[in-house]
């Protein structure tokens, strides 16, 4: 018994259009679960009424019924998966189909087959292979979103902006994501062929597949390369010469197509925004609602304690005697979807981080975590929920740690960790403030409930616990001295350190030391002021300037000291982040300590982009970019580049001329839009005088 097949139409452009998959750049079937699709047969002659009809929908290298990875239904009959096929009526020579999958399907790449049974003989054919995506719009999938806009900017949206710099300097770079690009599905798909678990078990890691806490944890180990060769090597020190500088990536795109192409092997170099712009392309790419979330002055709290410890010596310098840290942001991801492991409550926005910086039950991953077992502070909840309610919870501590090995500890600031946590805004590039999703208003009686409740479920025994709502705080980052058995001293002196101007990368760094005598004595305070170059850990890197000076107060006399970081001095030391930490370690005789920390970042010189013309569907158009070498010499050897989802196929480069001293310079190239939409052109100046130059555009791509 031979089947009688001709053609099989898998109604492409019918499906893609009901299942919200359109924009992806394949001929193959995609679709998602939950949903019905329909596919029509060409025969070369009809089969009879006696003969029955089955499919079997087949995933994974070993599918089986018992594994969920194996359907088999008759016509008109569901099977016991839940997957099911009706005849529809349909022309002489053909047979259509409507074959509706479950809402709960394993995800990737299936083959379906047709067999025939007429009698004793049994006949099957190949009919062809689709993929199988979660569904943000069946009500009955797990990563089901109600509202329209959101499914749209965080399903369908293959731009966007990340939010990096200082919690009082917040800056935007724009990122492509391109998950319908070509490849980027196939590229998914194999990244979760080649995790540990697959390796492992491929059987049982495809049967897990049809859930998203699964999925997504096995993206989050996958997106780093520290276990299992995954997608992006983080590093966060020396130089890049063996790779690529983290600051000069733009997009997702480019990092998956290399480590796809370059056979698995992982990219150099990324770090914190890297990871999650990445870990959003792939989980958007496989249907699941995710964003990217930036959390400034981000705890990491390595023995989960509740509590980051800073020393410095007497001189302002940083000392390294704790793994702790606090980071001037962090970037990590949230994915939408219900938690059938924890109960309904803990639905919703679930924390997923790739930047690899504790192991998870031995592997680097983290998540997902419930924003509300975050808020609720229930860190005894799967999955690394304690790691991240410390990474916007734990107290800050400063300690003054002498030559005699003696500490003091100056300064506890129970609010400075986990601000302006940030993300994009539905439908536009605005940012959206959502730490209240993270913590109830600090301070509050309810935050302090939490915080206890956090101490307990960790057993954490501390001798700094917050116990007080009415702590007192003081203003501009200034800490004073405690001592370790007693109340703390009335303060003598108050101090901040203030920047005349926004500097631009070239210019010189003015700044001014106001001290306030807060006593009706005579106070002479020794001041010792250091800068150092940071990265956006707050790890210093290199020594800029060190300064003394005696300061003389009278009765609440209140004085400047002005001084400046000339170009020449931080220009050698500046590192690729472009960020600067000024401390002042401000001493009286009656023994009081006062730390006064600044945090600088240099800005970019300013760069424009004109489009010249209308953007149309395949009609090219010409875009002009201007910039301005911003330093007081010859720059050579810089090149700009272009991408944009929908705009530009493959990243554009394009060497620039030199450029003397503060010379402005023009570029001009064509790009030919082949998605319509709204679309986000990047352009990234790179050059070795100074770190990148980046800027972006949004356009409004009509169809041809």
């Amino acid at each position: 018994l031979a089947v009688p097949l001709t053609n099989v139409n898998w109604q492409s452009e019918l499906n893609k259009a009901a299942h919200h998959t359109s924009d992806y750049s394949s001929t193959e079937a995609i679709l998602r679960r939950g949903q019905p699709f329909t596919i029509t047969l060409h025969l070369q002659t009809m089969v009879c009424h006696s003969e029955l009809l089955s499919l079997f929908p087949l995933a994974g290298p070993s599918p089986a019924e018992s594994q969920r990875t194996k359907a088999v239904f008759n016509l008109s009959e569901e099977g016991a998966s839940g997957w099911s096929a009706t005849q529809e009526p349909s022309e002489p020579g053909c047979m259509n189909f409507t074959i509706f999958s479950p809402a709960n399907a394993v995800i990737g790449r299936y083959k379906l087959k047709l067999q025939i049974v007429s009698g004793n003989k049994v006949s099957s054919t190949l009919l062809g292979q689709f993929v199988l995506l979660f569904n943000p719009w069946c009500p009955n999938d797990d990563v089901y979103m109600a509202n329209e806009k959101e499914r749209q900017e965080y399903v369908l949206n293959d731009s966007g902006i990340i939010f990096q710099g200082l919690e009082k300097y917040i800056q935007q770079e724009a990122w492509n994501y391109g998950q319908f690009e070509e490849d980027i599905l196939d590229i998914s798909l194999a990244i979760l062929d080649r995790s540990l678990n697959h390796r492992q078990d491929p059987a049982a890691d495809v049967s897990n597949r049809n859930n998203p806490i699964y999925v997504s944890r096995v993206i989050s180990a996958m997106v780093n390369s520290n276990d299992e060769k995954g997608v992006v090597e983080g590093k966060w020190n020396g130089k890049y010469c063996s790779g690529t500088n983290p600051l000069q990536w733009s997009g997702s795109v480019t990092i998956l197509r290399k480590w796809y192409r370059g056979r698995y092997k992982p990219v150099r170099y990324g770090q914190c925004w890297v990871f999650a712009g990445v870990m959003c392309t792939v989980l958007r790419s496989l249907g699941i609602p995710t964003r990217v979330i930036t959390n400034f002055n981000s705890a990491h709290d390595r023995n989960i304690n509740l509590s980051i410890d800073k020393y410095v010596d007497i001189s302002g310098k940083t000392l390294h005697l704790t793994e702790d840290s606090v980071w001037n942001f962090h970037v990590w991801n949230e994915s939408w979807f219900i938690r059938r492991d924890l109960g309904s409550f803990y639905d919703g926005w679930q924390v997923l981080d790739a930047t690899p910086q504790e192991r998870s039950k031995g592997i680097y991953q983290c998540g997902p975590a419930s924003t509300r077992a975050i808020k609720e502070g229930h860190v005894n909840l799967d999955y690394d929920s304690s790691f991240l309610f410390a990474a916007v919870n734990a107290d800050y501590v400063t300690w003054i740690h002498y030559s005699n090995k003696r500490k003091e500890r100056i300064y506890s600031d129970t609010r400075k960790i986990g601000k302006f946590i940030s993300t994009k805004a539905v439908g536009t590039n605005s940012r959206v403030d959502i730490t209240a999703n993270y913590k109830y208003p600090e301070g509050s009686l309810k935050e302090r409930q939490v915080y206890k409740k956090a101490l307990k479920l960790l057993a954490v025994r501390s001798t700094w616990k917050r116990t007080k709502i009415t702590r007192r705080r003081r203003r501009s980052s200034v800490a004073w001295r405690q001592n370790m058995t007693q109340p703390a001293q009335k303060p003598s002196i108050s101090g901040k350190l203030i920047l005349d101007a926004s500097p631009v990368i070239g210019q010189d760094i003015l700044l001014t030391l106001a001290l306030r005598n807060l006593t009706s004595d005579f106070n002479n305070i020794k001041v010792k002021l250091r800068a150092s170059a940071i990265l956006y850990t707050r790890k210093p890197k290199a020594e800029i300037l060190q300064l003394s000076r005696s300061v003389k107060l009278g009765s609440e006399e209140v004085k400047e000291i002005s001084f400046k970081i000339s170009y020449s001095q931080y220009k050698n030391s500046l590192v690729d982040d472009r960020k600067i930490l000024v401390t002042a370690v401000c001493e009286t005789k009656q023994g009081a300590s006062l730390l006064v920390e600044k945090d600088i970042v240099l800005q970019d010189p300013f760069l424009t982009i004109k489009v010249l013309g209308p953007t149309v569907v395949h009609k090219a158009v010409d875009v002009q970019v201007t910039f301005t070498n911003p330093l007081s010499e010859v720059v050579t050897g810089c090149v700009l580049r272009a991408e944009g989802s929908g705009l530009i196929k493959d990243q554009l480069r394009i060497n620039v001329a030199r450029m003397a001293p503060m010379e402005s310079s023009t570029v001009q190239f064509e790009i030919i839009p082949y998605k319509s939409g709204t679309r986000q052109l990047q352009v990234d100046l790179v050059c070795i005088h100074f770190s990148d130059i980046k800027g972006f555009v949004m356009l409004d791509v009509t169809p041809a």
